[in-house]
């Protein structure tokens, strides 16, 4: 009698490579995917089976994609190479996914009006990582967009998030105003109360270096919001 089942038990047409070269990706389900990626099982426990653990261990492909190598590490049978394989591919479509919808390089000298325009500029690049991420982004006095810079990475506070630091890009973009962002992996928008006292430090900062601080947008995979709307700058 077999001791386990293996993808090699399944008929031809079900396994997940054959079924990929006859219908295309997008007819595979996300373990078929993992599976993939994976390659193949470990002893006694075929690939199919380890991809599912994935799935249920984290619940979705973006708590996956987001997951440390050391949390992917946790699951029985993920190694350093197969954690790495799987944080290698999802790396490649978050660069993909960043490049597409708006491009920094492609938006560089347009107008950027409203707030949404900066979450639309935003979004792609800061939503999907599980620390906060905290960007500047430069303007002219016309608006006119000139670039974007990572100003600290991790929970804000005021040790991490300094004026020398969060000016020192727009002053060498020659910016007349900025406008901050960070994203809430929570998925929460409200401020905290770190934001609103971050936001005021560097508005007062501003104000002396002669950069208007003209928003503040919180992002999540909810949504924005923006100090300037909700009148908190």
């Amino acid at each position: 009698m077999k001791k386990s089942f293996t993808i090699h038990d399944l008929p031809s047409s079900e396994r997940p490579r054959e079924r990929l070269q006859k219908l295309g990706p997008d007819a595979l389900s996300a373990q078929e995917l993992l599976a993939l990626i994976l390659g193949r099982g470990i002893g006694g426990e075929p690939v199919m089976m380890t991809a599912q653990k994935l799935l249920s261990h984290f619940g979705s492909l973006e708590a996956i994609m987001d997951a440390s190598l050391e949390d992917l590490q946790n699951i029985r049978g993920l190694g350093i190479a197969k954690a790495s394989q799987i944080k290698a591919c999802f790396e490649i479509a978050r660069r993909i996914y960043n490049s597409d919808e708006i491009s920094e390089d492609k938006n560089r000298s347009k107008l950027i009006i409203s707030p949404r325009d900066v979450f639309k500029l935003v979004k792609s690049k800061i939503l999907h990582y599980a620390k906060e991420h905290f960007v500047v982004l430069s303007f002219d006095s016309r608006n006119k967009f000139l670039g974007m810079d990572t100003i600290s990475v991790g929970t804000l506070n005021a040790n991490l998030v300094h004026p020398r630091e969060t000016f020192e890009s727009a002053i060498r973009r020659h910016a007349a105003q900025v406008v901050l962002a960070h994203n809430h992996p929570s998925g929460e928008l409200e401020p905290s109360e770190d934001d609103l006292v971050i936001t005021k430090k560097l508005d007062e900062s501003g104000k002396i270096l002669g950069i208007e601080v003209v928003d503040h947008i919180i992002v999540s995979k909810d949504g924005f919001l923006s100090f300037k709307e909700k009148n908190l700058i």
